[in-house]
């Protein structure tokens, strides 16, 4: 046997101790994590391998050390941090085995006084990053033992998967704390709910637009905040089978209602099914805001086609020229009807001005300054009255391929003017009545409920009372159509109207035509007087327009071929004129003026005043007066 080789029954006896030792020290591990699996290995370490003191160190960066656990002649020692600087743990941080069996004093002296042997190998990571050191010391030497350092090593790489997992850990820990504050107070909603919308986790964000309190996060569910009606139901169905089917779902726009107060929100809505179909991660923000002022500029839109499509045409106060008694009866009416929010049934031939009267209501009102929509019930079908009343939801009917506003709505706040109301079909009297009782309405096709706020003045040429008793008109809605009737008398019946009438129609139209006319012919006048106007003062408005024409002379002349005589009119004494040939627009002006100061008892200001008869500022009144030389009967007598 050679003289170095140990015995056979010494190898096996190394052997059996080498296996005690692993096994001492892996039972005295194996059960333990984080400080505890350091302290328990370096106090069974320290025992197996026969040395006083043992630590393991984390780096702490730089020239810094700090152990995690360390036993010291057969206790725990506390913890201690310190500098790598003139120690043997400096060569074991920069990666090396150090294996000093004796003399450490020597070579480190005077930081290690006392110290003889110092075993120690570093803490790799399996990036190969130093993440520490285990190490042992005795103030005795040790026997070179090949062993021990195979312990070391086998014992390192446990102690260094350990610290990995800890620091990868704490890692997490890290990154999970800041997606928590993320999720928590991320400005956008967030949702992890089950497939059957039950919520598992919802953020601040989530439960501040939905109106539900933390502590009923737990047990809500997100489809009880849709609204039970059948469009906003169908949204819910597909976004749900989406779910279902593990399909993301990107930018859906939902309806739903706070559970806190029940209002009316918007939401853009995303979802991301987890791969284990038990629930579904869902991100919304809430688009109310938009969604409300987007409905606001259509809404607004609307109204300003319509107002545009209006202003094509003038309609003004000042038109309703006259001061006749029929006429000042009717004004008066309008002055103590306009305040009030009563329903104005305003009846009368085809074009008496009903659609003047009407206005004039609206402009003496406190809706003034809000819309003025009007609709002419009998110039469209009897199929498109209701869609323009009450509008209608895309894909309602045949060619609906977006929703429209209806008149309802475009004067919500206002008035709405239902011209010739006699000519309206039996459905959509229904609605209409319903809107009067109630002030709410549906949209053709929708279901949800619109309030508004709108005052109805109604026209008619036609026999309402009549068309009720013969069953074409509903009775209950007359009732309430006719709040407030007023009678428009026809321009047969204000004869002594005429003359200004006409004389505003030439004023308003000569320019438009290229005449200049200064007068009208005093047969004219005869004519205009002794006509019957079964057309009113549209009738005339169309003749003073043909008359102008037709003229090429500064005095307007109207013959028979333009306005013949009618039957009824023939035997009827015209009203008195002034005497002469031709009858000057000044002299009518005149003449309507003086009239109408008389009718006023020379009052000039003032709601019953002349001026507002007239149409005219109080001094645009007084300068005329003083034009034509017109002054009250005590003044000229003085």
């Amino acid at each position: 046997m050679p003289e170095n080789a140990a015995a056979p029954g010494a190898t096996f006896e190394a052997n059996v101790n080498e296996i005690e030792l692993l096994r001492s020290i892996a039972e005295g591990t194996a059960s333990s994590t984080g400080d505890d699996f350091f302290r328990n290995l370096v106090r069974h370490f320290a025992g197996a391998i026969g040395m006083r003191h043992s630590f393991v160190s984390a780096s702490q960066g730089g020239e810094l050390l700090r152990t995690l656990a360390f036993w010291s002649n057969g206790q725990f020692a506390a913890n201690v941090e310190y500098e790598l600087s003139g120690t043997p743990c400096e060569e074991v941080i920069r990666g090396q085995d150090c294996f000093i069996p004796s003399g450490i004093q020597a070579k480190y002296a005077p930081l290690e006084k006392g110290i003889e042997a110092y075993f120690g190998v570093p803490l790799k990571a399996q990036n190969g990053q130093v993440l520490g050191h285990l190490c042992a010391f005795d103030e005795a030497p040790q026997a070179p033992n090949p062993r021990t350092l195979y312990l070391f090593q086998i014992f390192a790489g446990r102690a260094a998967a350990e610290l990995e997992r800890l620091r990868t850990d704490k890692e997490l820990r890290e990154k999970e704390e800041q997606l928590r504050d993320l999720f928590e107070e991320a400005p956008i909603a967030y949702v992890h709910e089950g497939i059957d919308t039950h919520f598992i986790r919802a953020n601040r964000a989530a439960l501040r637009i939905l109106g539900v309190k933390p502590e009923e996060a737990p047990f809500m569910y997100g489809r009880t905040l849709i609204p039970d009606r059948p469009d906003a139901q169908r949204h819910l169905k597909g976004a749900l089978e989406s779910v279902r089917r593990g399909t993301e779902t990107s930018g859906v726009v939902l309806e739903l209602r706070r559970k806190d107060d029940g209002r009316q929100i918007f939401v853009q809505w995303w979802s991301k099914p987890d791969p284990s179909g038990s629930y579904t991660r869902t991100m919304f923000v809430d688009i109310t805001d938009q969604i409300l002022l987007e409905r606001e500029k259509e809404r607004l839109q609307a109204q300003n086609i319509y107002l545009r499509e209006e202003i094509k045409s003038v309609h003004d106060f000042e038109e309703m020229v006259g001061s006749s008694p029929g006429l000042v009866g009717v004004l008066r009416d309008v002055q103590r009807v306009a305040p009030t929010d009563a329903t104005v049934l305003i009846m009368g031939e085809t074009g008496t001005g009903k659609e003047l009267i009407a206005r004039a209501t609206h402009s003496a009102s406190n809706r003034a300054d809000k819309p003025f929509i009007k609709i002419n019930c009998a110039a469209l079908p009897a199929g498109l009255i209701e869609s323009e009343l009450f509008g209608h939801e895309r894909g309602a009917f045949s060619g609906a391929i977006q929703r429209r506003i209806g008149r309802f709505e475009l004067a919500n706040g206002g008035t709405i003017f239902l011209d010739e109301i006699g000519e309206v079909s039996g459905d959509a009297q229904v609605k209409l009545l319903r809107v009067l009782q109630e002030q709410e309405f549906e949209r053709i096709g929708g279901n949800q409920t619109i309030k508004c706020d709108v005052r109805v003045i109604a026209a008619t040429n036609r026999d309402l009372p009549m068309a009720v008793a013969s069953g074409a008109f509903r009775a209950d809605l007359f009732y309430r159509l006719n709040v407030f009737p007023v009678k428009l008398p026809p321009l047969r019946d204000r004869a002594e109207d005429i003359p200004p009438l006409a004389q505003f129609f030439v004023q308003k139209y000569a320019s438009k035509v290229g005449r200049q006319v200064n007068a009208i012919e005093g047969k004219t006048i005869d004519r205009l007087l002794r006509y019957d106007w079964p057309g009113n003062i549209r009738e005339l408005e169309n003749i003073i327009q043909r008359a102008l024409i037709l003229s090429s002379t500064p005095v307007l002349s109207i013959g028979e071929n333009v306005l013949p005589v009618t039957t009824q009119a023939a035997g009827r004494a015209p009203p008195t004129r002034p005497v002469g040939g031709a009858i000057d627009l000044d002299s009518i002006q005149r003449e309507h003026i003086l009239t109408t100061l008389r009718q006023t008892a020379w009052v000039v200001e003032g709601n019953l005043g002349a001026a507002v008869k007239l149409g005219m500022k109080p001094a645009t009144l007084r300068y005329r007066m003083k034009k034509f030389g017109i002054s009250r009967p005590s003044e000229s007598a003085g």
